[in-house]
C-alpha cells in the first residue's frame, strides 16, 4: 500500500526554494503596481458560505467546489473565485461610500476539477476589483493595469483578448431560438466550432442578415475600422449595436494609454463565469495552454449582497504567470 504521509492529493503541489522566491518576487511586484494605481489591499476567508458562491452567482459549478460544514450544519467552500468574496466584503464595509471603492488581493483559490484534466485543483491568484463606477474610463483603466503590470514582471509576449458580453447575447436573442438550440450554439461559439455554430443558425431558419452578423464571432480585430461594416449591420440590433460602439469608444482610451500592441479583440468571447455584463477579457502567453489573466464587468453581482453598485475586476493567475515567464 502507497504511503500516503510523504504525497500530496492529486492537484495540490509543493514550491519551494528558488520557485517560491521567484513567486514571492512577483507577488510583492504586483502588489506594487496595484498600490501605484490606487489599490487598497484586502483579504477575504480561504473559506465562506455555499450562498457566497452560489448558482444565482454564477462563478462556479457546484460540483466542482471542495464543501464541508460548520457545527451548526451551515455548508462552507473553499473559495473557487475571489471576486464575489471581495464583493461581498464591499458591500459590507464600503456600502455608505459614494466614492469609488479601489480593491487588490492575493490569495489561494480551490477548485475541484476531474483528475482526467490535468489541472491544479489549488492556485494563487493576485487581481484588482473596481467598485462603483460604470464608464467607459473605468474598463479602461482595469485593462491597463493588466498590460502594465504584466510588462513590469517582465512578460514581453503576451496578448489580452477583449470582447463584449452583449455582443453574443444580442446576437442569440436576436436569432429567438429554441432554449435546446440557444445552449447548443453557446457551446458551439465557445468552442470556436463556428462552422457548427453556422450550420445550426441555418437549420434553423435565421435570416441571411443576421447570419452574416454572427460572423463576426468567428473574427479577431485590432481596431473599430475592422467591425465598421459590421457595426452598420448591428444597427438593427440594439444590443449588439451598442456593445460596438462600447467597445469603439474604450479603443480610442486605451490607444491614448499606449497598450494596444497587447490588446485585440474577440467578439465572439463568452466567460463560463454568469455574473459578468459588460466587457470580458483574457490573457494568453506563449507555451502556456491556461489563461494567465481574466477579467470583465460585473455591475450586478454586488445587488446579490444586498448593495446595488456597478463594478469591474481581473484576476491573474499567479501559477501561469510563473509558467510563462519561465518560457
Amino acid at each position: 500500500m502507497k504511503n500516503l504521509t510523504l504525497h500530496t492529493p492529486e492537484g495540490v503541489r509543493d514550491i519551494y526554494n528558488s520557485e517560491y522566491e521567484r513567486r514571492l518576487d512577483a507577488l510583492y511586484n504586483l502588489r506594487k503596481c496595484f498600490k501605484d494605481f490606487g489599490y487598497s489591499p484586502i483579504s477575504t476567508p480561504t473559506f465562506e458560505y455555499f450562498d457566497t458562491f452560489s448558482k444565482e452567482v454564477g462563478s462556479c459549478k457546484s460540483n466542482e467546489m471542495f464543501k464541508f460544514f460548520d457545527r451548526d450544519g451551515n455548508t462552507l467552500v473553499l473559495r473557487p473565485d475571489i471576486t464575489p468574496s471581495v464583493a461581498r466584503a464591499a458591500a459590507m464595509y464600503f456600502s455608505d461610500t459614494d466614492t469609488p471603492v479601489k480593491l487588490s488581493y492575493e490569495g489561494n483559490v480551490f477548485i475541484n476539477y476531474h483528475s482526467l484534466q490535468g489541472r491544479l485543483k489549488e492556485s494563487t491568484q493576485a487581481g484588482c476589483e473596481f467598485i462603483g463606477v460604470s464608464s467607459v474610463e473605468a474598463d479602461a483603466e482595469i485593462l491597463t493595469i493588466v498590460v502594465n503590470a504584466l510588462k513590469e514582471l517582465g512578460l514581453k509576449e503576451f496578448e489580452i483578448g477583449v470582447g463584449h458580453i452583449d455582443v453574443v447575447r444580442g446576437l442569440i436573442e436576436a436569432a429567438n431560438l429554441s432554449e435546446s438550440d440557444e445552449e447548443k450554439l453557446i457551446s458551439l461559439i465557445s468552442n470556436k466550432n463556428f462552422y457548427g455554430a453556422k450550420e445550426l443558425l441555418e437549420k434553423a431558419g435565421v435570416d441571411s442578415d443576421l447570419l452574416e452578423l454572427f460572423n463576426i464571432t468567428a473574427k479577431i480585430l485590432n481596431a473599430p475600422d475592422e467591425w465598421a461594416s459590421y457595426l452598420e449591420k448591428a444597427k438593427g440590433y440594439s444590443k449588439v449595436y451598442d456593445a460596438l460602439v462600447y467597445l469603439n469608444q474604450l479603443y480610442e482610451i486605451l490607444d491614448k494609454n499606449g497598450v494596444m500592441d497587447y490588446v485585440s479583440f474577440e467578439l465572439g468571447m463568452i466567460s463560463e463565469y454568469k455574473y459578468y455584463t459588460g466587457i470580458i477579457f483574457t490573457g494568453y502567453s506563449y507555451g502556456i495552454g491556461e489563461p494567465l489573466v481574466k477579467g470583465g464587468r460585473y455591475d450586478s453581482l454586488l445587488s446579490h449582497f444586498g448593495k446595488d453598485k456597478p463594478a469591474i475586476g481581473f484576476a491573474i493567475t499567479v501559477d501561469q504567470l510563473m509558467l510563462a515567464l519561465e518560457r
